[in-house]
C-alpha cells in the first residue's frame, strides 16, 4: 500500500453476505507499530441504509498491523473529548470504539471489512463493555456466519476487551494523541 498522509480513503463497512453497512470517508494520517491511522474531523458524516450520523468530535482510526503475517480482525476508533453520549456507559461519552470485523483490507484508497456485530467501547470515564452480543447471537443463524467466523469475532473481542482493561498500546490512552493532534492541525 503506497498511501500518503493527507489522502482522502473510504472506509466501505459490510455486514456478512455482502450486505451495505456503514460508509465514510477519512483522511490517511500515517502509520506506526500499531498499523494505519485514518482521521476523521467533526462534521464527518457516516451514513449506512436507513440511517445517517455526523460526529460531534474528532476521531482517529486505527487500521491493525499485521501480527505473524495476518491482520487482526478489529476496527478501532479512538475518541476527542466532546464526543457522543451512551446510556450503556452509564451517561458517559465514549473514548474507543473497537468494531470486530473480518481482516481489514486496503484496496487503493479504501478500506474495506465485513462488521460482525461485537464491539468493545470505552467510556471517558474508563469503563469497558462489551456491546451488541445479542445482535451478533442473532445473525449467526440469520445471516449464516461459519464457525470460523464466530471464533474470529469471539477471540477478537477477548483480546482486545483484555487489551483495554490493561491499558496496553494502542489502548493505553497515549498512542492516538499523536495522530488526534495531526488530524487537528489539518
Amino acid at each position: 500500500m503506497s498511501l500518503t498522509s493527507g489522502t482522502t480513503v473510504r472506509c466501505e463497512m459490510t455486514k456478512w453476505g455482502d450486505r451495505p453497512h456503514w460508509s465514510f470517508a477519512g483522511t490517511y494520517l500515517g502509520a506506526d507499530e500499531h498499523g494505519d491511522w485514518v482521521g476523521y474531523a467533526a462534521g464527518t458524516v457516516f451514513t449506512r441504509p436507513g440511517q445517517q450520523f455526523t460526529a460531534p468530535n474528532d476521531q482517529v482510526g486505527l487500521v491493525p498491523a499485521e501480527v505473524d503475517g495476518v491482520r487482526p480482525g478489529c476496527l478501532p476508533t479512538f475518541h476527542a473529548p466532546g464526543g457522543t453520549v451512551w446510556a450503556s456507559l452509564g451517561g458517559d461519552a465514549v473514548a474507543v470504539y473497537v468494531d470486530m470485523t473480518t481482516p481489514p483490507v486496503w484496496d487503493g484508497a479504501t478500506l474495506r471489512a465485513v462488521d460482525l456485530d461485537l464491539d468493545v467501547v470505552r467510556g471517558q470515564g474508563g469503563r469497558v463493555i462489551v456491546d451488541d452480543e445479542d445482535e451478533f447471537a442473532e445473525h449467526q443463524v440469520a445471516f449464516g456466519y461459519p464457525g470460523d467466523v464466530v471464533r474470529l469475532a469471539e477471540e477478537s473481542c477477548r483480546r482486545v476487551r483484555a487489551a483495554m482493561l490493561a491499558g496496553e498500546a494502542p489502548y493505553d490512552g497515549a498512542s492516538h494523541l499523536p495522530w488526534l493532534e495531526r488530524l487537528a492541525t489539518r
